[in-house]
């Protein structure tokens, strides 16, 4: 764990000698006079908000620590996951030259925040049954950070942590391997974040957009060893998480809020079943897919399904344009009365395409 030679290799050369941004917050200081930021010195809400919030809140990133087994060191807070997707692009990959690679059908955004940064994208398709390529390490081309959604979105097919620690092996003198766990609460037993403690070359990616509810919030992790967070530091804006955002956060992370989050996850993880099993047997289904997200994806006879559920004011989303995902349409797992709403819409279609 202590060799960083493929961190330092792979790290974009100019982060390595560069002194990040010197915000007010990160500089710190003791006083009772705070004249340093070009703050107002008027407070004109309740709670008070004309002060810059930390750097990282101190709060939250040590209940996210509590939470995920792992050392406030450890642990980077973000804009959603979405942004600690970027900043890895931007750590590791020198615009023009490098790569990612991904394994698709997967997340979009890993492909768009490479774009945005003119980091080439090299895509090795999944299995049949959605499963990592068997030859994957041999087909990296040379890319910085692979990318892996496990929970795998959106198609709901998971990786056991298993085969994951031997991509991981294979290419520990290679690549950063990037496991994104954005639906992992609802398969905890899939998670890779101890990996980090074994490992130089792994990242996870964390959200609390779907278990915790908080979508609206915007609030992300990324897990690495020590070395990726301070380089990942340099790179992030100054102030990441806004103070309502990170007190919000900081709650939803205490004991009574994880157990509710569990709580939850076991409420949408029944719903899911119960939906999977209730349209399996409908005429015009061709495929529901076992799903370790709060998802379910759905392959039908035809692509007419997406606007009959439209029309009957249900929107979901449409994953036809997606190769390998021709006529299906994946679904979010709402409460019970949407689920119940959704399913016997769906019999109805059924009742309809067969007259």
């Amino acid at each position: 764990m202590s060799d960083v030679s493929l961190i330092n290799r792979l790290a974009r050369p100019e982060l390595l000698t560069m002194t990040p941004y010197q915000s007010a917050r990160r500089i710190g200081g003791s006083g009772d006079i705070w004249l340093n930021a070009n703050e107002s010195p008027f407070a004109n809400s309740d709670p008070a908000y004309n002060r810059y919030p930390e750097f990282q809140p101190t709060e939250l990133i040590e209940n996210y620590a509590r939470y995920s087994k792992l050392d406030n060191s450890q642990i980077l807070a973000s804009r959603g996951a979405d942004e600690a997707i970027e900043l890895l692009i931007r750590t590791f990959c020198v615009p023009g030259k490098d790569s990612i690679t991904i394994c698709t059908p997967t997340y979009g955004m890993y492909a768009i925040s490479a774009a945005t940064c003119n980091v080439a994208v090299n895509e090795v398709p999944l299995t049949q049954d959605w499963q990592l390529d068997s030859d994957l390490t041999t087909k990296l081309k040379g890319s910085s950070l692979l990318f892996i959604c496990n929970p795998n979105n959106p198609t709901g097919s998971t990786m056991t942590p298993e085969d994951i620690e031997q991509i991981i092996e294979a290419t520990s003198e290679q690549c950063i391997v990037v496991v994104d766990e954005a639906y992992i609460e609802f398969s905890a037993q899939l998670t890779c974040a101890s990996l980090i403690n074994q490992y130089n070359n792994v990242v996870v990616l964390r959200t609390l957009s779907k278990a915790f509810g908080l979508a609206g919030l915007r609030c992300g992790f990324m897990l690495a060893n020590q070395h990726i967070i301070t380089l990942a530091k340099k790179v992030i804006a100054p102030y990441p998480i806004s103070a309502p955002v990170g007190d919000m956060a900081a709650q939803a992370l205490t004991v009574d809020g994880v157990a509710q989050m569990r709580q939850q996850v076991s409420e949408l993880n029944q719903l899911a079943q119960q939906f999977a099993s209730e349209i399996t047997p409908l005429q015009g289904v061709e495929d529901v897919y076992h799903s370790g997200g709060n998802f379910v994806l759905v392959r039908f006879n035809s692509d007419n399904w997406f606007s009959e559920l439209g029309q009957a004011g249900i929107v979901v989303r449409n994953q036809s344009q997606v190769p390998t995902l021709e006529r299906c349409l994946r679904f979010s797992i709402g409460n019970e009365e949407e689920m119940k709403k959704l399913t016997t819409t769906l019999i109805d279609i059924a009742k309809q395409t067969a007259a």
